[in-house]
């Protein structure tokens, strides 16, 4: 941050630097003097105390003045010797000549940057809250250490998009057989085998790395679960033969290896119903006569 930047050469002794104040620090200014002087406000000492603060925040030496003086004079702040120091070294290492004069009769700044320059604090990182996996699907997929990290990556990272892990596993394992390197005769790529096109759309760089790979999976998972409105059968039709040829044959498209990999999904998984997020994007226009014709 800039102006943290300059109030830690403030209180080392470093040479001055020069900020062009911006357009929004000015905004915040004139407010304040509006709001100290009571010009077409009521006046208001310690709001106009806030906006110098925020504009001084934003580097504007006027700003840093008038708020050194309010601290040097008690006005609608506590008098504070050392942050109207502070204020006052800000502005003139600007070349703020009033503040450069002020010096004299100020003592040491404060060496820390004033609470109302501070950003917020970072709030704590939310737990990662790592999926569960049947224990019978993960014993049988996880047969080897390199599978054993692919399972563990779907763990973590399936929380992340709300999908169930136990049908991203069911993907790998039909698609790709949990095999990263793999590459079929249509160019589909790594573990949930990606064409070229979705990784575009799901901006994956490199398709064989494990983690990319996965994540794009789960990104058009998480897409055609919301088209379809969690319709597992539909939405895994829509992974191996794209959602368009689902919605031109209002359904599972009459092609064998689609319909072979849906029953496998199917076996896998044992679900015709997911959670999804409606947010992700609008339904498929073919989905209520899709559902009608089930019913």
């Amino acid at each position: 941050m800039r102006l943290t930047v300059l109030l830690i050469a403030c209180c080392a002794g470093a040479p001055a630097m020069a900020i062009e104040p911006d357009a929004a620090a000015r905004g915040l200014l004139a407010e304040a003097r509006s709001f100290e002087h009571g010009e077409g406000v009521k006046r208001d000492s310690a709001r106009a105390a806030a906006l110098y603060c925020q504009a001084a925040k934003l580097g504007d030496a006027d700003a840093q003045f008038s708020l050194a003086w309010m601290y040097a004079n008690g006005r609608g702040v506590d008098r504070d010797d050392a942050l109207a120091a502070t204020f006052f070294d800000l502005a003139a290492r600007q070349g703020h000549e009033h503040a450069q004069r002020m010096l004299r009769f100020t003592g040491e700044p404060t060496r820390e940057l004033p609470l109302c320059m501070q950003d917020p604090p970072e709030p704590e990182p939310l737990p990662v809250r790592q999926a569960d996996i049947d224990p019978d699907l993960e014993a049988a997929f996880g047969t080897t250490a390199d599978r054993k990290r692919v399972i563990e990556i779907v763990r973590e990272l399936a929380p992340h998009f709300d999908i169930d892990p136990q049908l991203v596993l069911a993907v790998i394992g039909t698609e790709s057989n949990f095999n990263p390197k793999a590459r079929s005769p249509k160019n589909a790529q790594g573990l949930m085998q990606l064409i070229p096109e979705t990784a575009q759309r799901f901006n994956v760089r490199d398709t064989f790395d494990p983690v990319q790979n996965i994540r794009g999976g789960m990104a058009y998972l998480r897409w055609l679960l919301a088209y379809f409105e969690g319709d597992v059968v539909l939405a895994t039709a829509g992974y191996n033969a794209g959602e368009g040829a689902v919605d031109k044959y209002k359904g599972v498209p009459p092609y064998r290896e689609t319909r072979e990999y849906v029953k496998r999904i199917q076996n896998l998984f044992g679900k015709t119903e997911h959670r999804f997020d409606q947010t992700v994007t609008t339904p498929s226009p073919a989905l209520r006569t899709l559902l009608s014709r089930r019913g």
